[in-house]
């Protein structure tokens, strides 16, 4: 990858940069590469100021491009306009040096890749089209946890399934390993990511006119989503929320199992994996201790707790019995801390 895609890999994550960093050069480009194009496509879709149509025809466009299925230049002058940040313009403004990046990948990489793009892209197109009609005022639901899994697996736990083959290609090939169930916790490593998401944004998708809590579960609790953070509400909210933790934090765990599968000299891929499962921990458990009022104002990790995590986690990684104490400590640390405001 270019010196130019870098600067913007970094510009538009600083989080996942850091992780970018420390992986294998021997499969760094296909996932930067990958995660690049995945933002941009997401780019698209999040542009509101656009009419629907516009979106929808913009990542058909660039999914074909991807596919390999046409050559003709994209031209999203017209959507660059339309973005706030410096670094989302300037990432479909440069759509074509990355696609030029792409037919540069070997067959097999080149395969993987196109596969997890083609994925997420339909997990993005499924949500514009359910969401069409949301408003503040007029909140739209999925209706079964089918269709939330559904979508984790379609923009996060494919991640999952794309990182896993692609660095069991190109780092330990040879190594015997159980690569169903390596497979099943990769996918679930990402769902987990994705559901924590969700939960920590829900006061915003909310006000988006979106809700990923599915009607079928608040409707046993009688709720409904345009009071679900009422304070009125909390007894009634709470549980059902704290159920959802659990299931983010057993997601997570799976993805605890991962990490501790890859073979242990590889040293870099165990701490790109494990620093997104102890900062999702860390988020979880201040969720877990949040009132409804506290949940209103976005729960988040700080900078300097994201930075304490890579550091412990980058000393404990020689030491067996550190690195295996990491995984219990985020939660409790959190939770003997009481409310968090």
């Amino acid at each position: 990858m270019n010196a130019d895609l870098n600067q913007l890999l970094k510009a538009t994550s600083r989080s996942f940069y850091l992780t970018l960093r420390v992986l294998p050069a021997a499969v760094r480009p296909q996932i930067g590469l990958a995660y690049l194009l995945a933002r941009t496509t997401d780019t698209i879709a999040d542009t509101e100021m656009l009419p629907l149509a516009q979106r929808l025809e913009a990542l058909q466009k660039l999914q074909a491009r991807i596919q390999g299925q046409g050559s003709a230049p994209l031209r999203f002058g017209g959507l660059a306009k339309e973005q706030g940040v410096a670094a989302e313009r300037i990432l479909l403004e440069k759509v074509e040096e990355s696609l030029a990046v792409l037919q540069t990948l070997a067959p097999a990489d080149l395969k993987l890749v196109r596969e997890v793009l083609g994925t997420i892209t339909s997990g993005q197109e499924l949500d514009l089209r359910r969401f069409e009609k949301a408003a503040p005022e007029k909140i739209v639901a999925l209706e079964t946890a089918v269709e939330l899994d559904d979508y984790t697996y379609r923009v996060a736990g494919c991640v999952g399934e794309f990182w896993t083959k692609i660095c069991r290609a190109h780092l330990f090939p040879e190594v015997k390993l159980d690569d169903k169930q390596f497979l099943t916790d990769g996918i679930r490593f990402g769902k987990g990511l994705q559901l924590v998401n969700i939960l920590r944004d829900l006061p915003a998708d909310l006000k988006n006119g979106r809700c990923y809590l599915p009607t079928v579960r608040l409707d046993e609790a009688k709720l409904f989503p345009e009071i679900l953070l009422s304070p009125t509400m909390e007894e009634k909210f709470l549980p059902l929320f704290h159920e959802y933790l659990d299931k983010a934090e057993s997601h997570l765990r799976a993805g605890w199992n991962y990490t501790n599968t890859l073979p242990f000299g590889q040293f870099r891929v165990r701490l790109a994996c494990a620093w997104p499962v102890l900062i999702g921990l860390r988020t979880i458990a201040k969720l877990r201790a949040a009132s409804v009022m506290e949940l209103r104002k976005r729960v988040k990790v700080s900078r300097g707790e994201v930075y304490g995590i890579l550091l412990r986690s980058t000393l404990a990684s020689p030491v067996p019995w550190l690195w295996r104490k990491l995984y219990s400590t985020p939660v409790k640390a959190v939770a003997s801390a009481g409310k968090i405001a």
